[in-house]
């Protein structure tokens, strides 16, 4: 089986009360793909300009496909740049540069169109629609949306979620979106626009599988330290995915068992700055959390 991400590649600027990073890699696509791969072969999408290092993009090629990621010579990458408070948990965007992105016309290649499992990471979601339009026939396809693209093109964030089978979004912007509190209620109100199921992310406090039928609850693997939570989310719906992609099967008891990959890969992503800890993890690593975590859980 083969997953295709599509999404932003990112130069993050990451400020915490205890330590600062500037200018490394990151973005949504690039979370997503590099958590999918440790499961199933991942082709990643997207645009970078020509300052993206070289030692990152040589990176990225070691680890996904890139035939679909262009270069445009003369520009600058997407940039974004944050904050976070003492306990980690609340992040404010300082500045955002679309850049290379702001005039992107998505295309993918001929021999990735008829993937069968899309992922639409944090991206604009007018040319995720663009993208997702030139698949095929995909088996099953998951976008993600953040508070910026909420607050400046809500209309197309929601016609984007009637295109896909499922929504990965946080609680605060799932708050933002429906206008209410209450996650569950805020769940179905996303599953009348035309998705099948809703996955709302709660940070440290898990996440909260939802469709018409079912509500399943997955806490967040308990962690001691925690130093970055940048791409946590991207890296629980690679997880999510990358599993789902690898078993080829989209029941109910495997859904269950790809919220909890998800939380495995987030927890890694967080335990270290920007992507180093996702890219110092093996298969032992995962599959031993993953059974911490269904012990922990067991009654």
């Amino acid at each position: 089986m083969r997953l295709t991400v599509f999404g932003s590649l990112a130069l993050d600027t990451t400020r915490t009360p205890f330590r600062t990073e500037e200018e490394i890699m990151g973005g949504a696509a690039t979370y997503a793909a590099l958590a999918s791969s440790m499961f199933v072969e991942t082709e990643i999408l997207g645009v970078i300009g020509s300052d993206f290092p070289e030692n990152y993009l040589s990176l990225l090629r070691s680890r996904v496909g890139t035939a679909g990621l262009v270069i445009k010579s003369g520009q600058k990458t997407f940039r974004y740049d944050s904050s976070f408070n003492y306990d980690l948990s609340q992040r404010t965007s300082n500045k955002t540069e679309l850049n290379v992105i702001a005039e992107y016309e998505p295309s993918v290649p001929d021999q990735h169109k008829d993937s069968p499992y899309v992922y639409l990471a944090n991206n604009d979601p007018i040319q995720n629609m663009k993208m997702l339009k030139q698949f095929t026939n995909p088996k099953l396809v998951v976008c993600d949306t953040i508070e910026f693209w909420i607050q400046t093109k809500p209309d197309a964030v929601k016609k984007m979620f009637e295109m896909v089978h499922g929504v990965v979004i946080n609680d605060q912007e799932a708050r933002m979106l429906c206008g209410m509190s209450n996650l569950i209620k805020c769940a179905k109100e996303i599953l009348s626009w035309g998705p099948e199921f809703v996955i709302v992310k709660k940070g440290e406090h898990g996440s909260i599988l939802v469709r018409s039928d079912m509500i399943f609850v997955a806490p967040a693997y308990p962690l001691e330290e925690i130093l970055d939570p940048t791409g946590a989310g991207d890296s629980f719906a690679g997880g999510f995915m990358g599993h789902l992609a690898s078993v080829d099967n989209t029941d109910m008891k495997e859904f269950k068992s790809a919220v909890v990959y998800g939380n495995v890969m987030g927890s890694f992503a967080v335990e270290d700055f920007g992507l180093t800890r996702l890219l110092n993890i093996g298969n032992k690593d995962i599959i031993h959390r993953y059974h911490l975590f269904r012990k922990l859980t067991q009654l």
